[in-house]
């Protein structure tokens, strides 16, 4: 029981930095600068025309579909 005790009480910390620089980097990338022309088509993407995406047949209607 000591050994598990001993094992939490390193694991512990080194899990909490390790889980801190995952974040870190997460953030890091998501503000980068590089990113930023992606996340922007991202955003606009529920303000596109979806007319381009419906096939237009003359013999349906959209009901049918």
């Amino acid at each position: 029981m000591e050994n598990v005790q001993a094992f939490y009480a390193v694991f512990q910390p080194i899990w909490t930095i390790v889980v801190m620089v995952i974040f870190l980097g997460i953030a890091i990338w998501a503000w980068s600068s590089r990113n930023k022309s992606s996340f922007d088509e991202a955003a606009h993407l529920p303000f596109d025309n979806d007319d381009d995406l419906i096939p237009h047949d003359n013999n349906t209607s959209l009901k049918e579909k």
